[in-house]
């Protein structure tokens, strides 16, 4: 490719320039970085030299946390318009670095490693803040109320250990959300335990002062029947069956809905909607209780199908609408959304953008961080008003 113009495929030019191939897969969708040439027959993506650069700038502004439009502008923007965009984040992710910061000096301290696992148990070991943050995200999408209390195994967190990743994953019904963690150490397995959402959040609050937890799951229940968790940290230990911690499990793990079949029964998406996650979000929980109907395409001048820059408007409910840069993929559509649903999944979320893949206005929605993190959700639209 270098010298003679010879083209590279999508993965040799992805280690050529610091990207994995579903991250260039999401920016050809996007329009951000489209390759030089795409095979008619096969489908096959194939780029240039040229691209080096601009590839290599986009991957430094993403892993800066750029949000997806503001990237688009510094890379092809007016100057002054990119400087402005710039500025604007470096000051926004100054304070954010100082928050962090207060945050981690009180409660960082060196930690140990744990005991040796028991023989037949699954275990693994993850970052703490880590394994808190998936807590924190998940434990939304977790039944409450008189669904919990009728459907007692959709109040808890399902905490799985299986093909080297450890899992948490919450559903009411409604929405559900899915998080996986990379541990340093796996072993044993598969494993699956349920924990009741409070004490989970208890966990959470625990987690998050440690830098590494060891996770345990035996390989049988204990004597009440139950599945039990075990988690550790050097010389502390924590147990969802320890005084004050709450109960271990609410019911058998396999009455937990399957997650995975939920996910593979989705219909293909139609519609694939960018925007700023904080934006969003605010927008969305201005509306109070009432229904909010997102809009993307009815806004700008009608386009042909494909990537497409243009804005998002949000009405219902008192406030004006407000409209929100974005970009889209797909035809214009208009889809509502209960706000006390929508707005945790977008709290949870990790990095700047949120990705909406929506197949209909009737069908779920899958929302994702874009190409960040590893968290995804599904929430069921409602009939706008």
């Amino acid at each position: 490719m270098d010298d003679d113009g010879e083209l590279l495929g999508i993965g040799a030019f992805a280690r050529r320039v610091g990207l994995t191939p579903s991250a260039l897969r999401f920016y050809d969708d996007c329009g951000v970085l489209r390759p030089d040439r795409v095979d008619a027959a096969t489908g096959y993506r194939r780029y240039a030299a040229r691209q080096v650069a601009r590839a290599a700038r986009l991957r430094q502004l993403r892993a800066a946390g750029l949000p997806l439009v503001d990237v688009e502008t510094v890379l092809d923007g007016p100057e002054d318009a990119a400087r402005n965009v710039l500025r604007a984040h470096l000051e926004r992710t100054r304070r954010a670095a100082d928050e962090a910061r207060a945050v981690a000096e009180g409660f960082l301290y060196e930690t140990p490693e744990g005991p040796v696992s028991r023989v037949g148990a699954a275990r693994a070991r993850v970052d703490g803040p880590e394994l808190a943050s998936a807590v924190r995200q998940v434990a939304p999408a977790a039944a409450v109320g008189a669904a919990a209390e009728e459907f007692p195994v959709l109040g808890s967190v399902l905490l799985e250990l299986a093909d080297g990743e450890v899992r948490l994953v919450a559903t009411d019904r409604y929405r559900l959300a899915v998080r996986g963690l990379r541990p340093e150490v796996f072993e044993g397995g598969p494993r699956r335990v349920l924990i009741a959402v409070d004490a989970a959040r208890r966990m959470a609050e625990w987690a998050v002062r440690q830098r590494a937890v060891e996770v345990e799951c035996p390989a049988v229940v204990d004597a009440s029947g139950v599945a039990r968790v075990r988690l550790w940290s050097g010389a502390e230990p924590w147990e969802p069956g320890a005084p004050g911690t709450g109960a271990a499990g609410v019911g058998e793990p396999g009455e937990f809905p399957d997650y995975r079949l939920m996910l593979t029964g989705l219909a293909d998406a139609r519609h694939r909607v960018i925007v700023d996650r904080a934006g969003l979000r605010d927008a969305v929980a201005d509306r109070g209780g009432a229904v909010v109907s997102l809009a993307f395409g009815a806004v700008v001048a009608p386009v042909a199908e494909g990537a497409t820059d243009g804005a998002l408007e949000v009405s219902g409910g008192e406030p004006d609408a407000v409209r929100l840069p974005a970009v889209r993929i797909g035809p214009g559509l208009r889809i509502a959304f209960d706000p006390a649903v929508l707005v945790p999944v977008l709290e949870a979320g990790v990095g700047p953008d949120v990705l909406l893949e929506i197949a209909s206005e009737d069908q779920p929605v899958v929302v994702r961080s874009a190409d960040q993190g590893s968290f995804t959700a599904v929430v069921m639209p409602v009939r706008g008003r």
